[in-house]
């Protein structure tokens, strides 16, 4: 059952019937259908989340940074719920997620994240191609113009890039030029880490990182690639059962 908050701007698909004890955050391009196999298999009321610009949900007024997605959710969201949350994070939710739990503590009980490109250097993303970079420092020069290094970004950036329009182009830009350390160092509730050891968006070595950061979480690696919540929805279940339990 789809249910809006927000006046309307952010919609929620309603997993069971109660007061929401977990929700879920999908990631960049997707919807809060990745989520449904994963949440049919547990016994709390969950919410999985279409992130504003996504899915049902109006897109943001500016380019939103995963800190500001987390101020909006915190607000219009968990602000009226009942009690603490478990949230969930693939990917670019994984960061919104992050941000929530050290921004609004007392609402968020604990962390479940997967394929989570939390620390720079450590993205997987490949540098962008000389002929663009070329391109790029011409412009910074004011030697091309801005329709010049438009068409370079649409040849050589990302598939994200190139799929994005309007502000999300531009929240894609800011997100990616974000740095989420502030918000790790300051999580204090459990966190689980679900990982795909073929995860090349958010590699394994993201989620070693990350395991000491959060001072010890639990993590599980298995045997697949960045999309987690499509292919192993028993295994995040079971995350968020265990790590929800903990005080």
């Amino acid at each position: 059952m789809l249910q809006s908050f927000a006046g309307g701007r952010l919609v929620a698909e309603r997993h069971g019937s109660g007061e929401p004890e977990v929700v879920a955050l999908h990631g960049w391009g997707r919807s809060c259908s990745d989520y449904a196999p994963t949440l049919a298999l547990l016994a709390e009321p969950a919410l999985a989340v279409d992130l504003p610009g996504f899915g049902l949900s109006a897109p943001p007024p500016s380019p939103w940074t995963p800190g500001d997605y987390a101020g909006f959710l915190g607000e219009e969201l968990l602000a009226t719920l009942r009690a603490p949350v478990v949230v969930v994070g693939h990917s670019f939710g994984g960061r919104v997620a992050v941000h929530l739990a050290a921004t609004h503590p007392g609402a968020v009980r604990a962390l479940v994240l997967t394929g989570v490109p939390l620390f720079r250097g450590q993205s997987g993303l490949a540098r962008p191609a000389a002929a663009y970079r070329v391109v790029r420092a011409l412009a910074r020069a004011g030697l091309v113009g801005e329709r010049r290094l438009e068409a370079a970004r649409r040849r050589y950036g990302s598939a994200d890039y190139r799929n994005a329009g309007g502000v999300m182009r531009d929240v894609l830009v800011a997100s990616l030029a974000a740095s989420d350390d502030d918000a790790v160092a300051r999580v204090t509730c459990p966190v689980a880490l679900v990982w795909g050891a073929r995860d090349t968006a958010a590699p394994l070595s993201v989620a070693e990182q990350a395991q000491v950061a959060f001072h010890g979480a639990s993590l599980e690696v298995l045997d697949d690639d960045h999309f987690v919540p499509l292919h192993h929805p028993e295994a995040l279940a079971k995350a968020i059962a265990t790590v929800g339990g903990e005080r």
